[in-house]
């Protein structure tokens, strides 16, 4: 059996639909070679040990996988035939306690919850056979984490060794109405090339999402440093300097001093009082100016800068001819208030987008959930725009 921590192995990174060429960038800047990228994560070569650093450094991923074994399975019976000969009593503690995850398409299998109990029973019996006792299991995901991927007759096994996801940061305690996920707000400012040195303004911010993970991406402070338990802390060879040497690592690179203008508004106080409670839990109220007002009344700093709306879509809140004004209001306060900045907006509503009254120079494609949305891009030249890309250059 090979030593999981020191062993390079297949690595799955998985991350929310069209969120991979943002994880792709992050992946690549921590120096690690990519060898597929797919709509929903990335492949590469890593031990469980370098799986750590990745867990502790990465904004959009969910489950970081490392791959224990691959083979034929047909049915359940043959799944469990191969995984009974895995050495399970050599990566999980026979005192542990461990859970099962799946994503099976296979047309023997009825529910995944079938197989995830199959998984179970082999791990379970593999281990009271040589050593007496058997590992406590369930849903919980705090210890560890096996993960099975069953695609018709073709079965991988994987260590997660992240557990509960990583697309949450830890810091968003009170989510407040429709809340982007912290992943997503973190791609959405990857993908505006903001340089973490000029003004990020945030009006109609809600719960703060945005500009909580523009504070935490000025600082290059990790969310590794806001989690303190993965799965890969639950398996046998887990050497706790690893993990601690890395955060020290975190620590030394976060960013103290020149941080950027980051203003954050909205016109409910008590959203504004949510958002607060959540920038200081994530470590970074102090750099985030907090305004309770109406958008249009938000402080625009001399740009450059980036300005990012996410306004209501109109799926749960709102009528749509209330919206439709508040979408034009947009685009006449970025034209006339925001120049020299770049603008975004982020909707799920392609109708009333076409209200903000711009053109937009770029759109990237997300999913906000399971609703198509947008991220559209508007150029807010300051003159002309000779003069803009002159500045800009």
């Amino acid at each position: 059996m090979k030593e999981v921590f020191n062993t390079a192995s297949k690595v799955i990174i998985t991350c929310n639909k069209r969120l991979s060429p943002f994880l792709q960038e992050e992946i690549t800047e921590l120096g690690y070679e990519i060898k597929r990228v797919f709509n929903t994560g990335v492949e590469l070569q890593a031990s469980i040990n370098e799986c750590i650093r990745l867990n502790l450094n990465l904004r959009t991923a969910s489950q970081v996988l490392y791959e224990l074994a691959s083979f034929r399975a047909r049915d359940a019976k043959e799944l469990y035939n191969a995984l009974v000969k895995i050495e399970w009593e050599n990566i999980i503690p026979f005192d542990g306690y461990f859970s099962v995850t799946s994503n099976v398409h296979n047309e023997t299998i009825t529910t995944p919850l079938f197989a995830n109990v199959k998984v179970k029973d082999a791990i379970v019996d593999r281990i009271k056979d040589k050593k007496g006792v058997r590992p406590d299991s369930g849903p919980d995901l705090s210890k560890a984490v096996i993960h099975l991927h069953w695609i018709e007759e073709r079965a991988e096994i994987f260590l997660d060794t992240s557990g509960e996801t990583l697309a949450k940061h830890g810091y968003r305690k009170h989510p407040g109405k429709a809340p982007m996920l912290e992943a997503l707000a973190s791609s959405t400012i990857l993908a505006t090339k903001w340089d973490g040195k000029t003004p990020f303004i945030n009006p109609m911010c809600g719960s703060g999402t945005l500009a909580i993970e523009a504070a935490l991406m000025a600082q290059k402070r990790m969310p590794g440093l806001q989690r303190m338990n993965y799965s890969f802390m639950h398996f046998i060879g887990y050497n706790e300097e690893v993990f601690f040497q890395e955060r020290r690592l975190l620590k030394e690179k976060t960013v103290k001093n020149n941080i950027p203008t980051i203003i954050a508004s909205d016109i409910s106080a008590q959203a504004i009082e949510i958002a607060k409670m959540n920038a200081q839990t994530a470590g970074v109220e102090h750099l985030i100016d907090f305004e309770v007002c109406d958008f249009a009344e938000t402080t625009v700093p001399e740009g450059p800068g980036v300005i990012m709306f996410n306004p209501e879509y109109g799926e749960r809140l709102g009528t749509h001819t209330k919206l439709e004004i508040t979408y034009k209001r947009v685009g006449d306060f970025m034209k006339q208030e925001c120049k020299g900045y770049r603008g975004y907006v982020f909707t799920g509503n392609p109708d009333l987008a076409k209200k903000i009254g711009l053109k937009a120079s770029r759109r990237f494609e997300f999913f906000n959930g399971k609703l198509d949305c947008r991220l559209l891009q508007y150029e807010l030249y300051d003159g002309t725009k000779e003069k803009s890309h002159a500045t800009n250059n």
